[in-house]
């Protein structure tokens, strides 16, 4: 069964709204960052080929290949499954990164359908192909698919937001992050949005120190 879908700022706010009434210092945090983000995006094989390619590389970087994929035609399934070696290094893909590209080009997914999968199933059909891993798949099913109630709890931001926030003096394992996240449970996923949001207040005020 499919749960909530985010698809506009007020679903992001009734979720702050909801946080806030349940968690104090989801209540501190909200008050302090303001409006969250939607981050809605496209869902596709171009979204999932955009995170492999944003994988260990600057925001900058990661934008320059993307924008060479673009123009080569190659950021759809057909043009990225026939594509030569070659031609793939030509736009400044790794040849790990390549070999990824490719393997979800030819995985058969049908995006369509994944939309209508629950978010279990959602994580388990991505992380099945290779280049893939959770983080990449929750992150596609909360911005993508615009599911509510999905974490990415190996995210480092998250652990070290969390680690501020709740004034824990470790950042929580990814494991612990998991269990963590389950008392915001139906709205993880804005969860989540309040935390990224944090952890750009907290390092600014960091930073003036």
């Amino acid at each position: 069964m499919v749960g909530r879908i985010i698809q506009t700022d007020m679903c992001v706010s009734e979720g702050a709204e909801w946080l806030a009434s349940r968690d104090a210092r989801m209540a501190e945090a909200v008050a302090l960052c303001g409006p969250l983000p939607l981050r809605r995006q496209a869902d596709g094989f171009a979204a999932l080929l955009s995170a492999i390619v944003s994988q260990q590389v600057s925001v900058a970087s990661a934008r320059a290949i993307w924008s060479r994929l673009e123009a080569a035609g190659l950021t759809g399934a057909d043009a990225m499954a026939v594509a030569s070696d070659e031609t793939l290094r030509a736009v400044g893909l790794s040849r790990q990164k390549a070999r990824y590209g490719q393997a979800l080009a030819r995985a058969g997914i049908d995006f369509d359908a994944l939309r209508a999968l629950p978010d279990a199933q959602v994580i388990t059909t991505l992380v099945a192909v290779p280049g893939i891993g959770a983080w990449t798949a929750e992150i596609y099913a909360m911005f993508a698919l615009g599911r509510a109630d999905v974490f990415a709890p190996g995210d480092l931001a998250l652990q070290e937001a969390a680690r501020l926030l709740y004034g824990l003096e470790a950042r929580p394992t990814e494991k612990a992050l998991r269990v963590m996240a389950q008392t915001w449970m139906p709205w993880r996923s804005v969860a989540a949005r309040v935390l990224w949001a944090y952890y750009r207040v907290a390092k600014e005020r960091e930073g003036i120190r």
